[in-house]
């Protein structure tokens, strides 16, 4: 095997990466927060999912939780970006609980879509991942209307009670190709299938995984930084492999890189999930170049401009000093 010469070994990286808007939203929810009420402020699981964040934010006085039962009564509590369903609206109110709701107004949007379906009695297939914190609350809006379609594999078993009168609607943060093959099989046992009034797949993660077809097909190894519960980071790993290259592995930071990873590598490349902070790719950008990969090169697909506006209960209070 012939060893690579410092010379020859570059790295390209993605651009769009990291933050999305809502996760950028949500992260400043809580750090204005606490800015303006002081610790501690109660958040209702992670409130996007990346260990660093969530571990920074817990350092600044943030203390998450897993239900609102464990918040004690009459406190602040976030909602995570991925939403909650009317039932955790109900159980903040009966505890007397101070909400600020930090949904991505993205998925806020499927939620509505929901609603508004279920409201004209159509069953809702629901493209998604059986636990997801966001499927969990967009089936909370209109639980007797909506059944969760998880994969090819659970095509076959869905039923409904009018195949002329069924929508589907999606997780936000799937793979644009997976979703693509799901809504067509399903359409080949429901040919009146209606689609959403818009993609539900978010702008941030299409864009996230156009980027890292990019970077893949010129790259041997492709490594995404993302925790492993995030669903947008491990579809971008899934992605990376279909589109050429040779492997891709998901990192929650540069201390997970092994070293047998770049044995005979010329081509890294590097990309992250939309919920980690810069500062983590800077990390293994810094491991790379120990490493021989000191040639850096950025690759944007697309150009991202979006931004969402805080929680309109943390501005009101803001504004009001």
């Amino acid at each position: 095997m012939t060893t690579q010469t410092p010379a020859t070994r570059r790295v390209l990286v993605a651009k769009p990466r990291g933050y999305c808007a809502g996760v950028d939203r949500a992260v400043q929810a809580v750090e204005k927060a606490l800015d303006r009420y002081g610790a501690p402020i109660y958040v209702r699981k992670q409130i996007v999912h990346n260990t660093h964040v969530v571990k920074t934010l817990e350092e600044r006085g943030a203390v998450f939780v897993e239900e609102t039962e464990e918040v004690p009564e009459g406190a602040i509590v976030v909602f995570s970006a991925h939403g909650v369903s009317p039932a955790v609206h109900e159980e903040a109110a009966g505890r007397k609980l101070r909400t600020i709701d930090a949904t991505c107004p993205l998925v806020t949007k499927v939620h509505n879509e929901a609603k508004r379906f279920a409201a004209k009695d159509y069953d809702i297939l629901l493209i998604g991942h059986e636990g997801h914190e966001e499927v969990e609350g967009t089936a909370g809006e209109a639980p007797d209307h909506i059944q969760l379609v998880d994969g090819l594999d659970s095509v076959a078993g869905v039923q409904v009670r009018d195949p002329k009168r069924i929508v589907w609607l999606s997780q936000t943060t799937l793979s644009v190709d997976e979703t693509t093959e799901t809504v067509a099989r399903l359409r080949e046992r429901f040919p009146n299938l209606i689609d959403p009034p818009s993609d539900d797949i978010c702008y941030a993660t299409q864009n996230r995984q156009v980027a890292v077809k990019e970077i893949a097909q010129d790259s041997e190894l492709v490594i995404v930084v993302g925790s492993g519960n995030s669903s947008n980071s491990k579809r971008l790993v899934e992605v990376a492999l279909d589109a050429g290259a040779d492997a891709s592995y998901l990192v929650d930071n540069a201390s997970f890189i092994r070293e047998e990873w770049l044995d005979g590598v010329t081509t890294v490349g590097v990309t992250s999930g939309a919920s980690v902070p810069e500062e983590l790719v800077d990390e293994v950008l810094a491991h790379l170049a120990a490493h021989g990969f000191g040639e850096v090169h950025e690759v944007e697909s697309v150009e991202e401009n979006v931004r969402f506006a805080l929680p309109h209960e943390l501005r009101r209070d803001l504004r009001a000093g």
